[in-house]
């Protein structure tokens, strides 16, 4: 007898769907076929112990299990639950009439109970995508996958719930999630706040302007100055996260296999900080089984390069495209897969080896040469792409012992968000670009081109502090974003002065001088 039920597999982000194929016939034999690695070939002595435990026989005849189409290569665990469904429905142990209208995900253990797998979501929405009724996977996947509206999804802890699903005889009912209620519910809510900083306003404003334009921001200070507690609090002022947006995110970390036991829809945007020992591999993604990198888990949201100086000049070199198109393709031998990766970075680092280089109290110890050096370690073509450079200084004791209160995230997110909707409304006609820093040399011209004042001004700083030439088209993108919190039209004079500030490593005495 020949069954077909319906599961998926993981390409990139996406599921792709999956048909299992089980045929029982007269004679002797187990076989899986089309292009099973390993763990679904394991999946056999899975399945039989898992059908002794739970009281139902594995079928003693010839069976061929086939995983259709036959040439996309299938991995992973998850066809457990749909290749044991197969051989009961195909022995006519099981009778389920509508079992088209099923997908099935779950890895089986020895003893018959259903063990979380990975990419539950994006199975969830190809699911609804193929207009099918029902997803079965493992309880602890269910409120994962049970986002996806217009879909019942069943968390089943073991087989024989799913055959009671099937048979209509259980008790458990689809999971139903008020995804409208989860984002009120964690709405604001974070672990660090911009209230807790004292002192440091310039770099809390050059953070504003960096969230209100999307720009790449790099800090340099000496040690202790808070760059990497500041990062942290970033989170609390960006925008926050829309429908889509935060479904595409939860993807990302559902196949990378990030989500926690019960975890729903992510509602604030992820903050990524890997340590500089990182591979390229692992910040880009791919690997003998495809995965998300620490670019990709950053997607609408921040990917934090602390030491920036100390990360291998080859892994530093793998974020320029990615920075510029947002969106990576791993192309190895044997794949292709593409993933999403519009992040915010933000680095810090210190200004020479000692990192006391301009220290208000403290005596570099560092020659010329070795500041040069330590700065050199940052390639031009990536610092192209920082809109933002900014100096942190040391936080003054009188700063340290106020008790006046900062202004919290709450206060400096809505300015950004206000600035986020006028750049929403000005590139609403132009495809791929959301924000400020994404704007291209016509949308500069057309957008950001100030007035004859701010003109004069911006050639008289770059003449006068000798700023390389890649600047202009940066201070022109952060001004326009200035221009924006300011609630003003143009650009103007006042908004390229604040501009030129951010742009310290422009300026060819950096590093050279003492």
């Amino acid at each position: 007898m020949l069954s077909k039920v319906l599961t998926a597999c993981i390409q990139g982000i996406d599921a792709f769907p999956v048909t299992i194929e089980t045929d029982i016939s007269k004679g002797v034999g187990f076989a899986i076929v089309g292009l099973a690695d390993t763990t679904v070939r394991e999946s056999y002595e899975r399945m039989q112990s898992a059908l002794e435990h739970t009281g139902l026989r594995f079928p003693k005849a010839r069976t061929i299990i086939n995983l259709a189409p036959a040439d996309v290569k299938k991995e992973g665990a998850s066809f457990d639950l749909p290749m044991v469904i197969g051989l009961l429905t195909a022995a006519g142990t099981v009778k389920a009439d509508d079992l088209g209208s099923y997908m099935f995900a779950g890895e089986l253990s020895l003893d018959g109970s259903l063990l979380p797998v990975k990419g539950a979501l994006p199975m969830a929405v190809k699911a609804r995508e193929m207009k099918l009724k029902r997803l079965i996977v493992p309880e602890g996947n269910v409120t994962e996958a049970a986002v996806v509206n217009n879909l019942e999804v069943f968390g089943a802890r073991n087989l024989t719930e799913v055959v009671e699903i099937l048979t209509g005889t259980s008790e458990i009912k689809p999971m139903e999630i008020d995804t409208r209620a989860i984002f009120a519910r964690d709405a604001g809510h974070f672990d660090y706040d911009f209230s807790e900083v004292k002192g440091q306003e310039s770099v809390k404003r050059a953070f504003e302007v960096a969230c209100a334009g999307g720009h790449n921001i790099l800090m340099v200070g000496p040690p202790g100055a808070g760059k990497s507690m500041m990062a942290k609090r970033l989170p609390s002022i960006l925008p926050p996260l829309s429908m889509g947006e935060a479904l595409e995110t939860t993807k990302i970390h559902s196949v990378a296999g990030k989500l926690g036991r019960g975890d729903m829809l992510m509602t604030t945007r992820p903050f990524r900080t890997p340590h500089h020992t990182v591979s390229p591999v692992a910040l880009v993604g791919g690997g003998v089984n495809p995965m998300p990198g620490e670019i990709s888990l950053a997607h609408n949201g921040v990917l934090f390069l602390d030491e920036f100086p100390e990360f291998p000049r080859q892994v530093l070199e793998v974020l320029r495209q990615p920075i510029e198109d947002r969106v990576i393709t791993v192309s190895r031998a044997k794949y292709t897969v593409q993933y999403p990766a519009s992040f915010m970075l933000v680095a810090s680092m210190n200004p020479c080896p000692c990192g006391y280089y301009g220290h208000p109290t403290r005596v570099c110890t560092c020659t010329p040469g070795a500041v040069a050096k330590y700065m050199n370690r940052i390639s031009g073509p990536l610092l192209d792409r920082i809109d933002i450079q900014c100096e942190i200084e040391p936080v003054a004791f009188d700063a340290m012992a106020s008790t006046q209160p900062a202004e919290s995230s709450a206060e400096i997110r809505a300015r950004v968000v206000e600035a986020r909707k006028i750049q929403e409304a000005r590139f609403a006609g132009v495809k791929g670009v959301y924000c400020n820093a994404q704007m291209n040399s016509r949308l500069i011209h057309a957008y950001a081109w100030p007035d004859e004042e701010g003109m004069a001004k911006l050639k008289e700083r770059m003449e006068k502090l000798n700023m390389s030439a890649r600047a202009f088209d940066r201070i022109l993108r952060v001004a326009r974003t200035i221009a924006d919190l300011d609630a003003s039209e143009k650009v103007l004079a006042r908004h390229i002065s604040e501009a030129i500030a951010y742009r310290t490593l422009d300026r060819a005495s950096y590093g050279r001088t003492f």
